[in-house]
C-alpha cells in the first residue's frame, strides 16, 4: 500500500511518545498539497509536520510557538484557526512573502528549474514567481503532521528532527547547523 494511505497518528502526543511521534512524521499517512484544505488537520492545534519530497525530507515546521494548551483550548470553543491549519495554509498558498518555507522552495527548488525565457518573464511581470512555487509544493510536495501539547513541545520536537532525530535524516531545507 502507498503511504499516502497509511493511518494518521490522531491524538495527542507527549514528550513519553516520542518514538511513536517520530514514526508517524517519518512513515505515517502522507497528505499531498494539491488536495489542501485538508480536513484532518486540526482547525485550533499546535503541532509538527514533515514535508517531503518523494522519500526525501524537504523540511520540517511546527505550529504554535508561544501557544499554551488553554489558549488552544479557548480557540477551539470558540471556532478559532490556529496553528496547523494555518501554517500548512501558508504554505500550500506557495506565496513567498512572510513565509520561510515558500521561500527556500522558490530559491532552492524552483529557481533552478527556470528557463532563460521564465526568468525573462518573472523580470518583466509577465510570470509570477509565487505561482510557480505554488505549483511546484501542489505538484511535488506531501506533508505528514501530528497534534501536540502546546507550541513549546512543538518547538522542542522541531528541533530534535532539524538535528537529524528522524533516523539520522536532517530536513535539506532547514538542518540545523
Amino acid at each position: 500500500m502507498d503511504s499516502l494511505h497509511h493511518p494518521v497518528y490522531t491524538s495527542v502526543v507527549t514528550q513519553d511518545d516520542d518514538p511513536a511521534l517520530l514514526r508517524t512524521l517519518s512513515s505515517g499517512r502522507r497528505y499531498s498539497f494539491s488536495d489542501w484544505p485538508n480536513r484532518q488537520v486540526p482547525q485550533a492545534a499546535a503541532g509538527v509536520y514533515t514535508i517531503w519530497n518523494g522519500s526525501t525530507l524537504i523540511y520540517v515546521g511546527m505550529s504554535g510557538r508561544g501557544l499554551s494548551a488553554t489558549d488552544l483550548t479557548v480557540a477551539r470553543e470558540q471556532g478559532r484557526i490556529k496553528g496547523l491549519a494555518t501554517r500548512l495554509h501558508s504554505h500550500a498558498a506557495g506565496r513567498r512573502s512572510g513565509d520561510q518555507f515558500c521561500v527556500y522552495v522558490c530559491d532552492r527548488l524552483v529557481l533552478k528549474e527556470l528557463t532563460a525565457v521564465q526568468i525573462e518573464q518573472v523580470g518583466e511581470a509577465e510570470l509570477s514567481l509565487d505561482l510557480l512555487t505554488r505549483n511546484y509544493i501542489h505538484e511535488h510536495l506531501s506533508y505528514r503532521f501530528v497534534e501536540v501539547s502546546d507550541g513549546q513541545e512543538a518547538a522542542r520536537i522541531e528541533s530534535v528532527i532539524r538535528s537529524g532525530g528522524l533516523a539520522g535524516c536532517k530536513p535539506m531545507l532547514n538542518p540545523k547547523k
